[in-house]
């Protein structure tokens, strides 16, 4: 334990040495600013919005040429008479009101150019963000907490601002597909040459792919590969308008997504570095003992992914000192004392003795990736920590309780035969009781099963369900009982029906508060490359994969798959007498089994 107690003090300082992406400074900058000038590492890009979903004025005297927002921009102002503005122009009672569809789920702000207006002084407007036309025409609860959680204490969504006469103004940092921009100042008129939606990300490519038969399926394939692409910022966040940390346990669906799709990224390793300079030893990673459980997991699907033994370890001392943290808590009688929170996925918790039938299973598969790291380590002795640990838990093995969550960790974790998981919950009412974190967890359970009709039939029912709904990223809770009598998010909520954005939502997420754009929900993206395309990985960095193709009914699927050796393509093709025939190209140095 005196190792525990040294590393939160030396390991913080050792991952402050990684690099910095420092700026390139015109030379009028001197040395005064080395070190504190860091590079915007992600790229930048302007959309226009793709329609004018309404406008307040009925009359059609009020607002005009709205057409002109659709057009392509070039954040220049102008004073030439002869361009096209939108002019908007409120009156002595009524403001005047305007809302923009982008399309797609982005993440960024809002450029304003403007074309000058009937004031001289700046006109104040109000700028409303939305993930869906709910939220951009909702007001938030910022202090009246008995309605639920603000809408508006995280990537602030609803701002009130003056804007200038001509020039521009770039206002706002979040996600969102809809922008409301009401003038509040009366009797004004003001015009508009660009509304112009900024998308911030990361400028990569996606390295994997995923085509089948089912277009349908291949939605889903890439609305989970943006949903974690959006969350790709300086660290790897949760949700692009809510506290936009790195949790541990969020990180793991992300993670498994970006191996499938982008490969390495330096997002990934960073985020780790981060999360343990914030909570050194012997804190647990935001503060709750499963996500140090999902700690351990991440650095092994990494290390497996790409084989980086240096990166390892970098982390070698926490990882070692937090088995040794574990373990201590573990009694000879398979009792833990690892607190009083046990914490799976939100859905869950009302289900308190399947939570913890869940937390043990998840514990037990974390020590088990932790003893296979502790072996590519050679820490022998760790090793038999783990092993020790293991065996002591596995006296006690818990009931499920019902719980898909629980069942399917049971069974990832080899302390459930999945078979049994799966016939007794997992796959009973096919995606009722589904979770968008967990559900990757329970597709792996149904994998094992060899129920690969089912998982599919579940992928479509369920993350099928949201694209039905108008989504272009995927959420960070769904119900499927929520789609009856429910409107789209891309549209007015008609009387009498639900909301699918307000309407629904519990916890730390109710009604608008509900992110529709969370990292954790796109683990569908990885199981899909990894058991219907069917690529496995076998050994660190790729060296050998193992190709098992699942089609259930589809015709045909073909795909890549992004290794550090280079990127290996895959197309399955089911032939009339029902056997698939497979074709691969695989880089030089990867082995295919």
């Amino acid at each position: 334990m005196n190792r525990t107690r040294l590393l939160a003090v030396t390991f913080p300082i050792f991952l402050l040495t990684g690099a910095t992406c420092f700026a390139q400074l015109p030379p009028v900058f001197g040395p005064e600013y080395q070190g504190i000038a860091q590079k915007d590492e992600l790229t930048r890009v302007f959309i226009s919005p793709l329609r004018v979903m309404w406008t307040s004025d009925t009359t059609g005297e009020l607002i005009k040429n709205t057409d002109v927002l659709l057009e392509m921009g070039n954040s220049q102002s102008t004073m030439d008479r002869q361009t096209r503005f939108c002019s908007i122009k409120s009156t002595d009672k009524d403001t005047a009101s305007i809302l923009l569809d982008y399309g797609k789920e982005i993440h960024g702000g809002l450029q304003l150019v403007m074309g000058g207006s009937s004031r001289r002084e700046p006109s104040l407007v109000r700028i409303r963000f939305g993930e869906s036309v709910g939220e951009a025409n909702s007001r938030t609860f910022n202090s009246d907490w008995l309605m639920g959680f603000s809408t508006d204490d995280h990537a602030k969504r609803d701002i009130v601002v003056e804007i200038p006469r001509s020039g521009l103004l770039e206002i706002g940092n979040t996600g969102f597909r809809f922008v409301r921009i009401d003038l509040l100042q009366p009797n004004t008129l003001i015009n508009l040459k660009e509304a112009r939606a900024i998308l911030r990300y990361r400028d990569i490519p996606y390295l994997g792919s995923f085509k089948s038969s089912n277009p349908r399926l291949d939605s889903i394939w890439l609305t989970g590969a943006y949903t974690t692409h959006l969350n790709m910022q300086e660290y790897l966040w949760d949700g692009i308008k809510r506290d936009r940390l790195v949790w541990l346990g969020d990180f793991h669906p992300e993670l498994a997504t970006i191996t499938k799709v982008f490969g390495y990224n330096e997002v990934v390793p960073r985020s780790l570095d981060l999360a343990c300079r914030q909570y050194p030893l012997p804190n647990w990673m935001n503060n709750m003992t499963s996500y140090s459980f999902w700690y351990l997991i991440i650095h092994y699907d990494w290390y497996m992914q790409n084989g980086d033994l240096e990166f390892l370890n970098k982390h070698r001392a926490y990882i070692v000192g937090l088995i040794d943290q574990i373990a201590a808590k573990i009694a000879d009688d398979g009792t833990e004392t690892l607190g009083n929170f046990r914490f799976l996925d939100w859905p869950s918790t009302p289900n308190k003795p399947g939570v913890e039938a869940g937390f043990r299973a998840l514990l037990v598969w974390a020590l088990k990736d932790a003893q296979k790291l502790c072996g590519f380590l050679d820490e022998k002795e760790a090793m038999a920590t783990c092993a020790a640990a293991i065996e002591r838990l596995n006296r006690k093995v818990m009931d499920h309780n019902n719980l898909k969550q629980a069942a399917a960790l049971m069974a990832v974790a080899g302390i459930l035969d999945p078979d049994k998981a799966c016939e007794e919950v997992v796959a009973v009412d096919g995606a009722a009781r589904f979770s968008t974190f967990y559900g990757l967890y329970m597709l792996d359970a149904l994998g094992m099963a060899g129920m690969y009709d089912q998982a599919l039939e579940i992928i479509l029912t369920y993350w099928g369900g949201m694209l039905d709904m108008g989504a272009t990223t995927f959420w960070e809770d769904f119900n499927i009982e929520w789609l009856e009598n429910t409107a789209r998010l891309d549209e007015f909520t008609p009387e009498g029906m639900n909301d699918i954005h307000g309407s629904f939502g519990a916890y730390c997420y109710p009604s608008y508060r509900h992110s529709l754009c969370h990292g954790w929900s796109s683990g569908v993206t990885a199981w899909l490359t990894e058991h219907v395309l069917g690529i496995k990985v076998m050994a660190p960095g790729c060296r050998q994969i193992k190709i098992e193709p699942h089609l259930g009914n589809l015709k045909w699927v073909e795909g890549s798959f992004p290794t550090p050796l280079g990127v290996v393509r895959v197309r399955h093709t089911r032939l009339e007498n029902g056997e698939v025939k497979t074709e691969v190209e695989a880089p030089a140095g990867v082995e295919v089994i």
